[in-house]
C-alpha cells in the first residue's frame, strides 16, 4: 500500500515541476506502481502456498531496476546533455546483475558463481555511478539541487541495494534459503529503495523548479 501511496504521489507531483522534470517523476511513479502489482500478486501466492515466488519477484526487479538506472539519466539530462552511451552502460549493468541473481537462486546456476557474476554487475554500476562518465558529467555541473539529488542517489545504489545481495548471501550461502527472512529483507530493500528513490528525485525536482 505504500507503494500505491507513493505512486499517487508521484503523478500528483508531475503538475508542480518543471517539464524537464516530469519525466523523471513519471518513471518513479511507474517503478512504484510496478512494484505495486507485483507485490499483490506475491502476497497472494505467499498466503496461498507458504512460499516466496521468486520468479514474480524478478519480473518485478527486471522491469523496475532498469528503470531507477534511468533515472540516473534522466536527472542528468534534466539540465545537460547526457549520452545515450550513459544510459545503456547502467542498463546493461542492471540486466546483468538481475539475470545472474536469478540464475543462482532458481538453479540455473551455481548460486556461488551466480552471486560472483551478479556483484561484477553490480560493482560496474557503482564505479559508472562513482568514477565513469556519468560522475564527471555530475561533478561538471552548476545546479546544487541535482548534484544533490545525485548524491543521495548513490547512496541508495550503493548502501540501500547493499541489502539485497546481503538477503542472498544468507539466504543462498549462508545455510540455507529461508523464505520468510528473505521477504523480509527484500521487502525492506524494496520499500528503501524505490520509494525513497523517487523522494529524493521528487525533492530535487520541486527544489529546482521553486528557484525560477
Amino acid at each position: 500500500m505504500a507503494l500505491v501511496a507513493a505512486t499517487a504521489f508521484f503523478f500528483i507531483e508531475r503538475d508542480r515541476v518543471d517539464g524537464k522534470w516530469k519525466t523523471s517523476l513519471t518513471v518513479s511513479g511507474l517503478v512504484t506502481l510496478i512494484a505495486a502489482v507485483h507485490y499483490f500478486y506475491m502476497r497472494d501466492v505467499w498466503v496461498a502456498t507458504g512460499t516466496s515466488p521468486t520468479e514474480l519477484r524478478y519480473i518485478d526487479w527486471l522491469l523496475t531496476v532498469p528503470l531507477l538506472m534511468v533515472e540516473f539519466y534522466l536527472v542528468l539530462g534534466a539540465v545537460t546533455k547526457v549520452p545515450t552511451r550513459v544510459f545503456w552502460k547502467l542498463l546493461l549493468g542492471s540486466v546483468a546483475m538481475l539475470v545472474f541473481g536469478f540464475a543462482g537462486e532458481t538453479g540455473l546456476m551455481g548460486v556461488t558463481l551466480a552471486f560472483i557474476l551478479a556483484m561484477a554487475g553490480w560493482a560496474f554500476i557503482v564505479w559508472e555511478i562513482f568514477k565513469g562518465e556519468a560522475s564527471q558529467i555530475n561533478a561538471g555541473l552548476s545546479n546544487a539541487n541535482v548534484q544533490k539529488a545525485y548524491k543521495w542517489m548513490l547512496i541508495c545504489v550503493t548502501i540501500g541495494w547493499s541489502i539485497y545481495p546481503i538477503g542472498y548471501f544468507f539466504g543462498y550461502m549462508g545455510g540455507g534459503a529461508d523464505s520468510a527472512t528473505l521477504n523480509i529483507v527484500y521487502n525492506l530493500a524494496d520499500f528503501i529503495n524505490k520509494i525513497g528513490f523517487g523522494v529524493i528525485i521528487w525533492a530535487a525536482a520541486v527544489a529546482d523548479s521553486d528557484s525560477k
